[in-house]
């Protein structure tokens, strides 16, 4: 493959992967606050809209290969949250005060200091706790209904042994066509045509405190900031603040359409900026554009997509989501179980964000992140000090970090 055509393809396989190892957790997700499957296929269509167009502006901006995507596990936090009070038209709320959060951290570093001050175990156990219903999911259809759940394991666990980046992608795949056989393909009176579906937001205390600020703190602390890291493995100076601004006006602009929050690519990231991209680092920047450019189609021909995994089975679309989030799942629980001093606040945390269980009308995930900072403060926190993990530590030179302090992964130039 000639070196002009790699960057291309590397973009096209960056928005294939990322797209379809999560596009069943983002409608999990949608559907699970109150959306209808018009304003869940309507939120998806934002949010690959946006994210595309964000990533084709800011790469040819900064001739970086910087990619935007949506927040799996946002999507992820919004299966274990579940409806919220005021409905729908409250989530979309809640999901307009995230975007507002996020580009706010751009203009202010005290809120980016903020983040950095959560105990990492405390992040991750509340991340693992919210993603544990979706991954039992896989065990739970295989007992149910194996003979449709099975076949998609089995495909999953050989491409995870022969092209781990393909497995949860040829996983779906095989949910799609279990569907098209079953359902003989979708009937000609649907609409396939994108139709955006504006929703007035309402908001509701409940719905700012027990989804709006963990979606932010799940955002910043798993995509934003490892997004970062990830680029900067690779030698790339990430423009931190700029690239706050766009995920958070992509988030705002998205949200009335129901689209939950847009974040700088963290796994996906590396897609298309490692060196098989093209030798040239400088010419690693087209795979982001072609990124950009196939989120935008993807788009816009998503909705018959949507339509037809409506049709799926019960358990089928929750048992790809599942094994997607495996891996997410695993590094969580690694990073909250990491010292022994540690273990306590964290299982804690996880076990409260897994319970499910809301309070007063708040979700679990806030719950969660208020037990484990209580517990942190009285176990562990007198006996070392906090793990605090720097924003963009190793990205750039020439702004301020969110303490105010100049780091080396953050650069002025950008977007």
């Amino acid at each position: 493959m000639s070196d002009h055509l790699r960057p291309v393809v590397a973009g096209l396989v960056t928005a294939l992967v990322g797209s379809t190892s999560s596009f069943a957790v983002v409608l999990s997700g949608l559907r699970a606050v109150g959306a209808s499957p018009a304003q869940a296929a309507s939120g998806l269509l934002a949010l690959f809209l946006t994210m595309g167009l964000a990533t084709v502006v800011v790469s040819a901006r900064t001739r970086l290969p910087i990619t935007f995507a949506w927040s799996t596990p946002g999507a992820a936090l919004l299966v274990g949250t579940g409806g919220v009070v005021g409905g729908w038209p409250a989530a979309i709320g809640a999901f307009l005060v995230t975007g507002l959060l996020i580009t706010a951290t751009a203009v202010w570093p005290g809120l980016g200091r903020l983040i950095t001050r959560i105990p990492a175990p405390v992040a991750q156990a509340m991340l693992a706790g919210v993603l544990l219903s979706l991954c039992l999911a896989p065990a739970r259809a295989a007992v149910a209904t194996p003979l449709l759940v099975l076949p998609v394991v089995a495909v999953w666990l050989v491409l995870l042994r022969l092209a781990p980046r393909w497995a949860v992608p040829a996983a779906f795949a095989v949910v799609v066509a279990i569907v098209v056989v079953a359902t003989a393909g979708l009937p000609g009176d649907r609409e396939l045509l994108p139709t955006p579906v504006w929703t007035t937001p309402t908001w509701s205390t409940q719905a700012l405190i027990g989804l709006a600020l963990p979606l932010y703190v799940v955002t910043m602390a798993s995509q934003n900031v490892p997004g970062v890291a990830v680029l900067a493995s690779f030698g790339y100076r990430t423009p931190w603040r700029p690239a706050m601004a766009v995920t958070g006006v992509s988030t705002l602009l998205g949200a009335p359409f129901g689209g939950h929050a847009v974040n700088l690519a963290a796994i996906s990231a590396a897609l298309s900026a490692s060196p098989d991209v093209h030798p040239d680092p400088q010419r690693r920047w087209v795979a982001a554009q072609t990124t950009g450019w196939a989120y935008v189609v993807l788009g816009l021909v998503s909705t018959g997509l949507v339509q037809l995994v409506a049709l799926a089975p019960a358990g089928l679309v929750e048992t790809a989501a599942g094994l997607a989030l495996l891996p997410t799942l695993a590094a969580s629980l690694a990073g909250a179980l990491t010292g022994a001093e540690h273990r306590i606040p964290a299982v804690a945390t996880f076990l409260v964000a897994a319970g499910g269980t809301s309070v007063l009308g708040i979700g679990p995930a806030f719950w969660a992140l208020v037990v484990g900072l209580v517990a942190w403060w009285v176990v562990a926190a007198r006996r070392t000090p906090a793990p605090r993990r720097a924003l963009p530590a190793t990205a750039g030179t020439g702004t301020a970090d969110p303490a105010g302090r100049r780091l080396a992964g953050v650069d002025r130039r950008g977007a």
